[in-house]
């Protein structure tokens, strides 16, 4: 593998660390990878884990699951892209063998990995992906809203469909305000879903409700009165129990992550007596992503909390770390465009 052209990027020496802006030299793009010039990235709590050793990411690390840009070049044995093409990231990453064996579940093969975790990713000048991982981007929407949906709503997509939500259904969404709980938000609504939010700032609710909840509820509350066909779980121990008693007999609970810590008690009986499903999901497959673009194109919403400059990341990241957004926080690469 050789390395060349300088770039800057934020750039993680040790984890745990800090970031630091500064140089890096690229690698030189494999016979299948393609070199994007970034126009836009945005933030996930996978910047923020990686800084802390959970995961530990190949070093030196550079950050960013999401991003959207200009190919600027191609290897050898790339085909169906042109130079000077607009493009998006899918940054969920299978081997060519488990995407024809596994299919539409391709992430829960054992080569799966996230692109800028196990990948240097998005939040610098250049960026190198897989060309099966690289798709058009929809010229109906803007670059930040290009860079804003693909990891949070490729996986609030898939826990919607492992859900089997169907039209007419209530979905509960636990927490609002993280990307991927506003992507279930509008995924929901799209699919004809009565929606109901949680979160424990006022401001949050409110918000849930212009972007399209029936109702808001505090999580902070005693008791939440919900009978959920579906609960959308990505805060953990801290909301699992008012989660559990929130389902309908025979209702599903979808969990993708635990914000709040990664041990919960589950009361055995009221699971086969009112005869629940939990069902873990993560990411999205490479048919999903597909699914997902087809959606986003017809006109999906997709709320950004805030815009950054590349230079800014610092300030957009201690953002992410108080949880004072809602919806996407995105990178402003000020690309020429």
């Amino acid at each position: 593998m050789t390395y060349g052209v300088a770039m800057h990027a934020w750039i993680l020496d040790e984890s745990p660390g800090s970031y630091r802006f500064g140089e890096i030299n690229r690698r030189t793009p494999l016979d299948d990878e393609i070199v994007i010039s970034v126009v836009a990235s945005a933030l996930n709590h996978m910047d923020l884990w990686v800084t802390k050793g959970m995961p530990r990411p190949p070093l030196p690390h550079i950050p960013g699951c999401d991003a959207a840009g200009i190919i600027v070049e191609m290897g050898a044995a790339v085909t169906g892209f042109s130079i000077g093409d607009e493009v998006v990231v899918n940054p969920g990453v299978s081997p060519v063998d488990e995407i024809v064996r596994l299919g539409n579940n391709s992430p829960m093969g054992p080569g799966f990995a996230i692109w800028g975790e196990h990948t240097h990713g998005g939040h610098a000048q250049f960026a190198i992906a897989p060309a099966r991982n690289v798709r058009l981007r929809p010229q109906s929407r803007t670059w930040h809203e290009c860079a804003a949906f693909p990891l949070a709503y490729v996986t609030a997509l898939r826990m919607l469909n492992r859900a089997r939500l169907r039209a007419g259904e209530t979905v509960l969404i636990v927490g609002v305000g993280s990307g991927v709980s506003s992507a279930a938000v509008s995924l929901a609504r799209w699919m004809g879903a009565q929606v109901i939010a949680t979160s424990r700032d006022a401001d949050k609710r409110a918000e849930a409700l212009r972007m399209g909840a029936d109702q808001s509820i505090d999580t902070e509350a005693e008791r939440w009165n919900v009978q959920a066909d579906v609960v959308v779980e990505s805060v953990g121990p801290a909301t699992w129990e008012k989660s559990m008693r929130s389902l309908a007999p025979g209702g599903r609970l979808v969990v993708c992550g635990g914000t709040s810590g990664p041990t919960v008690e589950i009361n055995l009986p009221r699971v086969f007596f009112k005869q629940y499903e939990i069902i873990g999901s993560s990411m999205g497959s490479y048919e999903e992503f597909d699914q997902l673009l087809s959606i986003v194109d017809a006109g999906l919403p997709i709320h950004i909390d805030s815009v950054y400059s590349l230079n800014e990341y610092d300030q957009a990241l201690d953002k992410l770390t108080r949880g004072a957004h809602l919806g996407k926080i995105v990178l402003d690469h000020g690309v020429v465009r």
